[in-house]
């Protein structure tokens, strides 16, 4: 008995924990989507008005009047798109060899692939900037698609990981039909890692569609920005506009809930399958 009361105790305490967790997560999401429906006097009220009274539903349309979004969201999704496609080919090839075609020296690459994680983004800022600047590729989405797409040392560890967990007598039985190291490729491998490449594909969508800072690097010109570039727009010199920049992150942020309210299985097997071992 003492023992059930322990474990219902320790239940009890983490439910709590993780509630107030969740809480604390929950509030700024909604702070965002009630200020999107207040005007600049509630916004600033003392004191503050946590419901908005009257709702003015017009910052959205004014929002997306404010602001070419069209032609942003098109951006995004277009750069994430592409960008998804190209990582889960060469990541799924990459991780299949590192898993399956043993070579000589293929541990100590492997360990380069991980080692690379643990360097900031911002030590490989610059050079990838001038480099961009040599290739002619500043102010393109290009510019964005090429080095996120051909390198993801994140991808390659996930991919070897579910790669790993398939039995080899697959591929034996394959070569002794007479297949080849492509056909086995995309004839079995890819056909039984498909739930495991569209956990990938969440990641690297969710990553894209979120990108700021690159995007802000090496685009200079309107047309070309992304969702989360635009939206520095409603921020002035002077003065910033928090009802329509509340408005926008709303409608910034509705493909990343939709992807993970859709997707969230996903995404929850792909965060535990990089902690198994093989």
């Amino acid at each position: 008995m003492n023992n059930k009361k322990k474990v219902r105790v320790g239940k009890i305490l983490l439910y709590v924990v993780l509630s107030l967790g969740a809480i604390t997560m929950i509030l700024p999401f909604t702070w965002t989507i009630l200020s999107s429906l207040k005007n600049m006097g509630q916004t600033f009220a003392s004191p503050p008005k946590i419901l908005p009274d009257p709702i003015v539903w017009e910052n959205y349309p004014d929002s997306l009047a404010t602001l070419p979004f069209g032609r942003a969201y098109f951006n995004s999704f277009y750069i994430a798109f592409v960008v998804v496609v190209i990582q889960l080919l060469t990541a799924t090839m990459a991780g299949y060899a590192f898993a399956k075609l043993k070579f000589h020296g293929s541990n100590f690459v492997f360990i380069l692939f991980l080692a690379t994680m643990m360097i900031p983004s911002q030590v490989t800022m610059i050079p990838l900037f001038i480099i961009m600047k040599y290739l002619g590729l500043l102010g393109t989405h290009l510019s964005l698609i090429l080095p996120a797409g051909l390198f993801n040392a994140f991808g390659v560890f996930l991919m070897r990981q579910f790669i790993a967990g398939i039995p080899n007598e697959l591929e034996e039985a394959a070569v002794i039909d007479g297949a080849t190291v492509p056909q086995i490729f995309f004839r079995i491998i890819i056909q039984l890692v498909k739930p495991s490449m569209a956990a990938f594909g969440i990641f690297v969508f969710l990553g894209q569609w979120n990108n700021f800072l690159y995007p802000l690097i090496f685009l200079n010109k309107t047309e070309t920005f992304t969702v989360p570039l635009l939206l520095n727009f409603f921020k002035g010199t002077y003065a910033t506009n928090y009802p329509l920049l509340m408005a926008g992150t709303v409608i910034s942020i509705l493909p990343v809930l939709i992807v993970y309210m859709f997707f969230q299985k996903q995404i929850i097997q792909g965060i535990a399958i990089t902690g198994m071992k093989n």
